[in-house]
């Protein structure tokens, strides 16, 4: 039971990686809260963790909104008296070349994906200073550390997810409060299912293991991350790619 007593919130839990994290984490012994958007999604997913005799609850919350953030952060602070984890693991993409990619498109990406991580933390922020403790953990990309053709919001805000979570792991070390990035590469989930096969095959070529890494693969690094056996991790970006990128 590698995170028993801890309280986790996961953003983007009702499905991908981040539901599979959920799992992991509740079954490593942690009260897991499925911070997501899809009130229904997220409401089935948790069941099903009781179910299995884990303990879970949904919050619901946009990423992209502070006032949202801020209810759901103190929601889970009442329901469960503490945070000692949060994974901010809510994405979405809106890809597009350069010369066509929307303003729109890209605001979206990074409201979600770079603001949202901001806010996240900054609204849980309070309870772990008090505590004297915690882990952060955010999600970046291969793609915010590489760069890849027809992503240039979500490049952007993956790398500025790397330049935060330095930042931060400065800042808040002294204070009891790990932080740390994943970059995972190339992942199986419904993003993924709807790509052509010919490109899947292509994507699998390009890595050394020979195979899309599954969300299981991301939970595991995040869970490594959030446990004590990270205590003297801070500041990394772990690449999860099957060494897509060497």
């Amino acid at each position: 039971m590698r995170l028993k007593g801890k309280v986790a919130i996961i953003t983007g839990a009702a499905n991908g990686i981040g539901l599979a994290a959920a799992e992991r984490f509740a079954g490593e012994g942690a009260t897991v809260a499925i911070a997501d958007y899809d009130e229904d999604m997220g409401i089935s997913r948790a069941q099903e963790l009781k179910e299995k005799g884990l303990n879970a609850e949904f919050f619901q919350v946009n990423v992209a909104d502070r006032h949202s953030i801020d209810s759901m952060a103190e929601a889970v602070k009442a329901a469960f008296g503490k945070i000692d984890i949060l994974i901010n693991n809510a994405g979405i993409t809106r890809d597009g070349m350069l010369a066509k990619l929307s303003k729109d498109d890209f605001h979206a990406v990074i409201d979600v994906n770079l603001a949202g991580v901001f806010h996240c933390t900054q609204a849980v922020l309070p309870f772990m200073l008090e505590q004297g403790s915690g882990k952060i953990i955010n999600t970046s990309s291969v793609s915010g550390i590489y760069g890849n053709i027809g992503q240039t919001n979500y490049a952007a805000a993956k790398a500025g997810v790397v330049g935060m979570t330095k930042t931060w792991a400065k800042e808040l070390g002294r204070k009891g409060i790990n932080v740390n990035a994943v970059a995972p590469g190339f992942i199986s989930t419904g993003m993924t299912a709807k790509v052509p096969e010919k490109v899947i095959g292509q994507m699998q070529g390009m890595v050394p293991l020979g195979r899309l890494g599954k969300p299981e693969d991301i939970a595991n690094a995040y869970l490594f991350l959030a446990s004590d056996e990270s205590d003297y991790v801070n500041g990394t970006v772990l690449h999860v790619d099957g060494g897509i990128m060497m």
